[in-house]
């Protein structure tokens, strides 16, 4: 990034702050002082009057903002820790206005005498970034489960497996539900009902958790007693289908035209899982419905779905 200065007969000294926060609540909220948003990371540069600290090279980016707008352009560079948190942002119901509560990251240049003064608003600039994730490189085995149902008064047995393609998922790629029922029983199977979960857990200043459905499927394939069915299914979670889902987790602002699911939270070993402020995490639900049946049979696998790209400049 680059900060244009106007004129270099400014007697004041220019910064630039990156800030990682975490808002839980909206600005109207905010009273006696009190704001709904904690800082979980500050850092500070000085850019003007350039300092005596060794300066990194210029990026390409860089080099031709410089070039572009002249001697009065002054390039710097942020490292952000990779025990930082990604954007997410909560969805907000139709009736909410302001900012919406999650995690943002924010660049702010301001000039002023020292950075104990006040900032202003006219003195001042600020940017909406985004952090996103990596996928990891080292992919696990395909999610498999299986379970067994016996019904009262009889000593038969249904046997449901459920497996997914593959562990990770990029957005909008279509799911393999691959479906194996053995019905050794006179039960029928009138129906194969998918969902998928949302998990939300909110973990910086409550033990708030919570899930949101955003796939619910039903598929009239039947199963008669006394024989097997097995079975692919594909389905698609996609944002544009829960669009009126109040609180759910999504990646960054949600006035960026490529604004996704948020993707599932990669904890690290040593991680504190205060800091990520939101985890994320998804979970496949497999269901069996029959007239006769006591309660649906299911089963559950959990998988992420981790989008490609990761990080901006």
């Amino acid at each position: 990034m680059s900060l244009w200065i106007f004129s270099q007969h400014i007697p004041k000294t220019f910064y630039v702050v990156l800030a990682c926060a975490f808002r839980y609540g909206r600005d109207d909220l905010d009273v006696i002082g009190l704001s709904f948003r904690k800082d979980i990371y500050v850092s500070t540069i000085q850019v003007y009057p350039p300092t005596s600290e060794e300066k990194k090279q210029n990026t390409s980016l860089q080099h031709h903002l410089v070039k572009k707008l002249g001697e009065y352009a002054y390039p710097f560079t942020f490292t952000i820790p990779t025990n930082l948190p990604c954007s997410i942002t909560l969805q907000p119901g139709p009736d909410d206005v302001g900012k919406s509560c999650g995690v943002d990251y924010e660049v702010k240049a301001f000039c002023a005498e020292n950075l104990e003064e006040k900032i202003h608003k006219r003195n001042s600039v600020r940017l909406i970034i985004r952090k996103v994730q990596f996928a990891p490189s080292n992919v696990g085995a395909a999610p498999k489960v299986d379970t067994t149902r016996q019904f009262m008064m009889s000593d038969k047995q249904l046997h449901l497996e459920a497996s997914l393609d593959k562990e990770i998922y990029y957005h909008a790629e279509s799911i393999g539900v691959n479906i194996k029922i053995t019905n050794n029983t006179n039960k029928i199977v009138k129906k194969v009902k998918i969902t998928v979960e949302q998990l939300t857990d909110v973990v910086l200043y409550s033990l708030d958790k919570y899930s949101k459905s955003i796939v619910n499927e039903e598929f009239n394939d039947t199963v008669n007693g006394n024989s097997t069915f097995s079975k692919t299914y594909n389905i698609i979670p996609m944002l544009d289908n829960n669009r009126q889902k109040r609180g759910l987790a999504l990646d960054g602002k949600l006035k960026h035209e490529d604004t996704n699911l948020a993707s599932t939270t990669i904890v690290r070993q040593g991680m504190d899982k205060e800091i990520l402020g939101i985890l994320v995490s998804y979970k496949l639900k497999v269901n069996l419905m029959g007239h006769t049946f006591l309660k649906p049979k299911h089963r559950t696998q959990d998988f992420r779905d981790v989008q490609k790209l990761c990080y901006l400049p």
